[in-house]
């Protein structure tokens, strides 16, 4: 007998009746925030979720904040039942898959959580107002859910950063857990939008995670090396088309200069073909 996929509750005032109950009863309770076209990484998270709390939510909401007007809003994949399906085994109480209607009911919220300085620079240069649109929606899913713990991949790295700041600044007393970003036997980072791949593309994005390996072995020669080593593999690959790469202190999530040592994250953004992805390495610079 194949297991049962969970419930879904659509309405604010239901999740939060239902969630209301389980505090009541002493359960502890772990959001993972999603916007479906679930997959591996996905069920890490989930896994992660179902360890550390007694009652594990998924909130699949394809987010209309964060899409800018040339993006890929309308076509992000959207199958609810088979996202359920893939729960299945995976001991989540409830989904929770509100409508746009449901989340803003009278249109476009005019109260936003705004993401600063670190908010326009990166993903945020290519993607004006995305992390606004962000950081909005899982304020709003955090005061729904309540959760006492929110479950976020290290994939979405600006994002996470975000999120975590956020989290910190407003005293919002939710703890965020962190899941290392989860690779498909390529090394790709496991990605929604993975699925716009065809063949050809899909072996070309696999310069992506390369760079990034590339600038984690020259990080013991300093910045411009780890530079010069990402972009040297980025460039051989005519299918890629590089949107950035950076190296961030992970403490402000700003640049480091040539003069920095110690932990770093390098990031990098690039199309293939009409899909955009994201990767990120932790680094040592010396």
């Amino acid at each position: 007998m194949s297991p049962t996929p969970p419930p879904v509750e659509t309405t604010i005032a239901g999740l939060r009746a239902r969630l209301d109950a389980e505090r009541a009863a002493g359960r502890s309770i772990a959001l993972v925030p999603t916007m479906g076209s679930l997959h591996e990484g996905h069920l890490a998270l989930v896994g992660r979720a179902r360890e550390i709390a007694d009652v594990v939510v998924v909130s699949i909401f394809v987010n209309p904040l964060q899409f800018g007007p040339t993006e890929d809003f309308d076509r992000y994949p959207r199958d609810l039942d088979r996202d359920r399906a893939a729960l299945a085994d995976h001991a989540v109480a409830v989904v929770f898959a509100p409508t746009a209607a449901e989340m803003y009911p009278t249109g476009p919220v005019q109260t936003r959580v705004t993401a600063g300085q670190v908010g326009g620079t990166l993903d945020g240069r290519s993607r004006p107002g995305h992390f606004d649109g962000m950081l909005t929606v899982v304020a709003k899913l955090l005061l729904i859910a309540g959760p006492h713990v929110a479950v976020f991949g290290q994939k979405d790295a600006q994002q996470l950063f975000l999120v975590q700041r956020m989290v910190r600044d407003l005293d919002v007393p939710t703890r965020i857990e962190v899941v290392d970003t989860v690779r498909a036997d390529d090394g790709l980072a496991l990605s929604s939008r993975n699925a716009f791949l065809d063949e050809r593309q899909r072996r070309a994005a696999r310069t992506i995670p390369a760079a990034l390996e590339a600038a984690q072995s020259a990080a013991d020669r300093g910045l411009d090396a780890v530079v010069a080593a990402a972009q040297s593999v980025l460039s051989g690959e005519p299918e890629v088309e590089l949107d950035y790469f950076a190296v961030v202190d992970p403490t402000t999530f700003l640049p480091v200069g040539d003069e920095y040592r110690g932990l770093a994250r390098a990031l990098v953004a690039a199309r293939v073909g009409p899909t955009r992805l994201i990767d990120n390495e932790l680094i040592a610079l010396h």
